[in-house]
């Protein structure tokens, strides 16, 4: 049994098709990417799967639970956590404070302030502003600060919505290297990616899409030598 399964999932917005009846599969322990072009339905399909938006048809597994029509607290319950697009952290408050949000379903009070430090073995530079506003930290910690809260929830499956979008190389490369070290300990991750190419290096499998459909699927190594994926995604970064 597949730890995610997305079986025919349908999307509609005003009229207009998002997605198109698509199908794929997250198994425990993996790192899976979804690639494609803008408005390719990426994004819906992770607002889709924590029930940010409603689907038309179709239906959403976790552990083989039906969670379809379930709310979004009740998916974070299950352990399901979307860190979003944009970052979206509470600027007002300090980093330590926006860490604590994450764990708001949790009453565990050790354990929480453990999590909080291993957060911090995982980004030291939030430990060093563990003070500040979150609104005045950079782009690269923001997104840092993004990714702790979301493991603060103690998730079993992560998910990632651009999480290097906007950022400078360096910075990127922190990131992939961290995504990749809270998949080895023991968290699955479903990323969606512009930056194809660093994203199907560190993925064991992944979906292209294209509007609405599940067009090809892969190896992260199969899809980084297919020559239709070099030519559509792999060419110039399209930053």
């Amino acid at each position: 049994m597949s730890m995610l399964e997305i079986k025919d999932l349908k999307v509609n917005y005003g009229g207009i098709e998002a997605l198109k009846g698509i199908g794929f599969e997250v198994e425990a322990g993996e790192i899976v990417t979804l690639i494609g072009a803008n408005g390719a339905g990426k994004s819906t399909t992770l607002r889709s799967i924590m029930s940010v938006v409603k689907p038309s048809g179709g239906s959403i597994f976790f552990e083989g639970e039906d969670i379809t029509t379930m709310n979004t607290q009740k998916i974070v319950e299950r352990g399901v956590v979307l860190v979003p697009e944009g970052r979206r952290v509470f600027p007002n408050l300090t980093v330590l404070e926006n860490l604590r949000i994450g764990a708001y379903l949790r009453n565990d009070k050790a354990a929480i302030e453990k999590d909080v430090e291993h957060v911090y073995s995982l980004f030291p530079r939030l430990q060093e502003r563990h003070w500040q506003e979150a609104g005045t930290l950079s782009g690269g910690e923001q997104q840092m600060l993004a990714v702790g809260r979301a493991l603060m929830a103690k998730p079993r499956l992560i998910m990632m919505d651009e999480p290097s979008l906007g950022l400078a190389p360096l910075v990127v490369k922190d990131i992939f290297s961290i995504i990749r070290r809270i998949n080895d300990d023991g968290t699955t991750v479903l990323l969606i990616e512009q930056n194809a190419n660093a994203a199907l290096k560190i993925a064991n499998r992944g979906y292209v899409m294209e509007t609405g459909r599940v067009t090809m699927a892969g190896t992260g190594k199969e899809l980084l030598e297919d020559e239709a994926v070099k030519q559509a995604y792999l060419g110039k970064s399209k930053e």
